[in-house]
């Protein structure tokens, strides 16, 4: 007699339209993660011209926006093109958190993000990001203070718990709902483990088959390609994805996760003329948003992603690297396609 290997975590009652209160995301949703100095409004835009259903800002500090900082405050710009999108928030201080919630609701974003799950020791220090999963009363609290204090929906992103010892999301994951929030997405690691550690989706699961949630559930860490958004969207029944690493210098995955879970089909990768295309569309809203010398310098940190696997093309990279100038970037990419044309 064959045995029949069983899914635990199918859930044969999806929702038909995964929805955050009265935000559409369509059947299954594949997100864009905040990460900080990588989703900016440039990037943003060539994310959401390849179908990123649910965007968010870069991380933004409740203390920075409270005191009117210039920084802060620029991370609260984004277009229309970009809807629907989340600003996300992170601080320590519940009335810092409450009076920062307010201040992004003024910038009319679709709803106000929590970030409970970033592991930078200078922020876990303060007792900020993850560093709140070693304080869950305090965390519900500062979560249900936010919640009553703004009138969009408000959602979190959160790890699986502080360390192997604490892995109490299952539990977080129903207090939390409890406050009023309206989806958490889960990284499917502690605070402690670094990202060589493959993510454990295994709890991520557990708190979406938890018959006591009903708010969506999205899953985060490890979402690198195709293979492995199906793969967790078949085994853990989650409501949607969310992509971090997979990002960087692919915007494409988004098309690619989405076309292979309809088709099973792969996608070929995108060839150099669209790579140039699409990396020289980040480059002029960057430029736009930023002014020239900034916005090329900071577009080096994605240069080599997108062009990531090409032979003999370090030549290139570093010209790529040393210059300042939109224009000498327009001249160095015609003679790469012209070298590797």
């Amino acid at each position: 007699m064959s045995l029949c290997k069983i899914n635990i975590f199918a859930n044969p009652f999806r929702y038909t339209v995964i929805r955050i209160e009265n935000i559409e995301l369509g059947e299954f949703p594949i997100l864009l993660a905040p990460m900080e100095d990588v989703t900016d409004p440039p990037f943003r835009y060539v994310c959401k011209m390849f179908g990123a259903d649910m965007m968010y800002t870069e991380f933004i500090s409740s203390e920075g926006l409270i005191r009117d900082a210039a920084k802060s405050v620029k991370k609260l710009d984004f277009s229309e093109f970009e809807r629907p999108i989340g600003i996300q928030i992170f601080g320590h201080d519940i009335d810092s958190m409450v009076k920062a919630a307010q201040y992004a609701e003024r910038a009319n974003p679709d709803l106000i993000d929590i970030n409970y799950g970033c592991p930078v020791r200078k922020v876990v220090a303060k007792g900020a990001g993850s560093g709140i999963l070693n304080d869950i009363p305090k965390m519900v609290k500062m979560t249900e203070a936010v919640v009553k204090a703004v009138k969009l929906p408000v959602t979190i992103k959160t790890r699986l718990g502080y360390d192997d010892e604490h892995k109490e999301i299952v539990d977080i994951a129903e207090r939390i709902q409890d406050t009023g929030i309206k989806a958490i997405t889960i990284h499917g690691r502690t605070r402690t483990q670094r990202p060589r550690i493959p993510a454990d989706w295994t709890l991520i699961g557990e708190v979406k088959n938890n018959p006591r949630m009903h708010i969506p559930v999205f899953g985060n860490g490890d979402v690198m390609d195709p293979v492995s958004a199906k793969k967790f969207k078949d085994n853990y029944g989650v409501d949607g994805l969310m992509v971090a690493r997979g990002v960087y210098g692919n915007p494409w995955i988004f098309r690619e996760i989405k076309h292979y879970l309809e088709t099973a089909e792969l996608l070929p990768p995108p060839d150099l003329e669209e790579r140039i295309h699409i990396s020289s569309i980040q480059l002029q809203k960057s430029v736009l948003w930023k002014g020239e010398r900034r916005g090329v310098l900071e577009m080096r940190k994605h240069w080599g992603d997108y062009f990531r696997g090409y032979p003999h093309f370090k030549p290139f990279r570093i010209r790529i690297m040393q210059t300042e100038s939109q224009d000498e970037l327009k001249s160095i990419f015609e003679e790469i396609k012209a070298y590797y044309g």
